[in-house]
């Protein structure tokens, strides 16, 4: 049995309206015999599990095997910059002091953030102890496609990614495209592994009960985007789908979008100023009232910024949720999602609002393809992606960190 420390600020349960990775695999590890302990901020939309007051800024517990230290520091993808910088330093901080406690085998670094590696390299350095470092969205890469033009950060940013890359006894990245920037950073071929995201086969599918939102006709197709609303999910083109939709005079089809973010009150602004009455705002929810939501809708909505970067370096939640819910996806992101989606016949992906309006009237007219594609979506979500057959692997990954 080891002792492994497991980093990762923006940790949530199922019970939440994010991400729920981290608690896959920090169950996994319990469940092959290591002692784990998830230290983890307040995430927009997460849910630890964890009740009761905060004493000195922490609260911990135990859940589904491990336990959770959640410290005082909120964050999320509304606030701004420089309150996400703080959020990230004050978390490096308060888990450096965990990490260079005596005792652990390992530490696991989960980014984004990237400063989750400070600790990791800090503890290393200080106690020799080992860590794996995850790659689950590629700092700087994605920030300088997103225009940040900040010569001292980024520089400081390529030195600590260079510096987890090449230290950490095993890197685990969730595409091909991250793996790609961690061997070019020094990763041995021999430490790297390509772990992508998991379906929770257990939440989505048939056996969920429908629900849907008093605003949806009964007759209506429901085509559901959710996730982040900020401006790298570039959520305008759906509110162009919505426009060519009615413009048209396609009464059949309603677009829900679901989640929080930045850019949420001007699309909602927008979609009002343009009398978009086939677009539906409802707030972020938890994964299993998703699940409702998703049976009780017809197809999942795939949308970035057009961003040639992403194409190879994302590797989106939503899209596990909609192939384990078995629904056709329509994507306008190019690359690793695309070749999926192709590959498994359960989904199209286009660019450009004018070619998703149409692939979605053409789905509407057509529903028999759209419950075959949806069929296929199970099918590929059970195959490739169920999320424990991933997580095992992860835990074979950290076994292996551990050895070396």
């Amino acid at each position: 049995m080891a002792r492994i420390l497991y980093l990762h600020q923006h940790f949530s349960t199922p019970a939440g309206a994010t991400a729920t990775r981290s608690h896959a695999q920090a169950r996994a590890l319990a469940q092959a015999g290591h002692a784990v302990t998830i230290a983890c901020g307040q995430w927009q939309g997460a849910v630890t599990g964890l009740e009761g007051p905060f004493r000195r800024g922490a609260r911990h517990g135990r859940i589904a095997g491990f336990e959770v230290v959640e410290w005082a520091i909120p964050c999320g993808s509304a606030l701004g910059e420089a309150a996400r910088i703080s959020a990230f330093l004050r978390y490096a901080a308060r888990a450096t002091r965990l990490a260079l406690r005596p005792g652990w085998d390992l530490v696991i670094a989960s980014s984004t953030p990237l400063t989750v590696a400070l600790p990791a390299l800090l503890a290393r350095r200080a106690r020799g102890t080992p860590f794996l470092f995850e790659i689950r969205d590629p700092w700087p890469e994605l920030p300088v496609a997103m225009g940040l033009r900040r010569p001292l950060l980024l520089r400081g940013m390529e030195r600590l990614a260079r510096a987890a890359c090449r230290d950490a006894a095993a890197v685990v990245a969730l595409t091909e495209g991250m793996a790609g920037t961690a061997r070019g950073r020094g990763t041995p071929p021999g430490r790297l592994h390509v772990i992508g995201q998991g379906c929770d086969l257990d939440l989505f599918g048939p056996h969920a009960t429908p629900w849907r939102p008093e605003a949806a006709g009964g007759g209506e197709m429901l085509a559901v985007y959710a996730g982040a609303h900020g401006r790298a999910n570039g959520l305008h083109q759906l509110l162009e789908v919505a426009a060519l939709l009615q413009a048209a005079g396609e009464r059949r089809i309603r677009l829900l979008l679901v989640g929080e973010g930045g850019e949420k009150p001007a699309l909602m602004a927008a979609a009002a100023a343009r009398g978009l009455g086939n677009v539906t705002f409802l707030d972020a929810m938890p994964k299993p009232e998703l699940a409702r939501l998703m049976a009780g809708s017809q197809v999942g909505l795939l949308c970035l910024a057009p961003i040639p970067a992403f194409a190879e370096w994302t590797a989106p939640n939503k899209l596990m949720d909609y192939l384990a819910a078995g629904r056709p996806v329509l994507s306008n992101v190019p690359g690793e999602a695309a070749r999926l989606l192709e590959a498994g016949g359960c989904g199209e992906t286009h660019a450009g609002p004018a070619a998703l309006a149409t692939a979605l009237r053409r789905l509407a007219d057509q529903p028999v393809q759209r419950e075959a594609m949806g069929l296929a979506a199970r099918r590929l979500a059970e195959r490739r992606h169920d999320r424990r057959l991933l997580a095992a692997r992860f835990v074979t990954a950290v076994e292996g960190a551990l050895g070396a």
